[in-house]
Order: C-alpha cells, then sequence, then structure tokens
C-alpha cells in the first residue's frame, strides 16, 4: 500500500466550503479514473491552525504516481488556500483496532 499527502494552508473562515467542494467531486464521479486507482482517500483539517491534508491510497506505486500526476493537474478547490507540500510513502505498517 503507498500514500500520497499533501498539506494545506488555508484559512479557518475557508474550510466548509473547500470541504464541501471536495465532496461534491467525489460524489460527481467526475474523476472516474482516479476513483478506479485509489482504495481509500481522507481529508484532515485543523481549522485552528489554518492546515490541512489530503491522504490518497492507492495498491501499487504505479498507481500512487497516476494519482499524483492526476491531482497535480486538477482544478485546486475554489478559495484563497494554497498547497505547502506533497510527499509519497509506502505504508510500511496499518493498523485498525477491531469494534
Amino acid at each position: 500500500m503507498y500514500v500520497r499527502i499533501a498539506q494545506f494552508e488555508a484559512p479557518a473562515n475557508e474550510w466548509d466550503d473547500r470541504i464541501a467542494e471536495v465532496r461534491r467531486r467525489m460524489q460527481s464521479g467526475e474523476n472516474a479514473e482516479m476513483r478506479q486507482l485509489v482504495t481509500r482517500s481522507m481529508m484532515l483539517v485543523d481549522r485552528d491552525g489554518g492546515r490541512g491534508a489530503g491522504l490518497f491510497f492507492c495498491e501499487t506505486e504505479d498507481d500512487l504516481r497516476k494519482v499524483d500526476e492526476l491531482l497535480d493537474n486538477a482544478t485546486p478547490p475554489p478559495g484563497g488556500g494554497k498547497r505547502t507540500s506533497v510527499q509519497m510513502y509506502e505504508v510500511a505498517v496499518d493498523s485498525e483496532n477491531p469494534s
């Protein structure tokens, strides 16, 4: 498993619009190619700190590189925020506590 982590900065009052736009894009099916490559995605938000992160998990490194290219060429959500970094990792350990 591999993960792409992109970090963002944005004012606290812009996060609700960004979250709504990301949800809209996910539900619209406009990213059909990416949806086939991604096994899991997350959006993390620290409103008080003005930071967020987008995580995209893929089964293979090749799939992750394709997702990275698609996201680099995508139109960013509206607002004045900006991407501050992108990193890609192999997931070495993934643990989930049973309910």
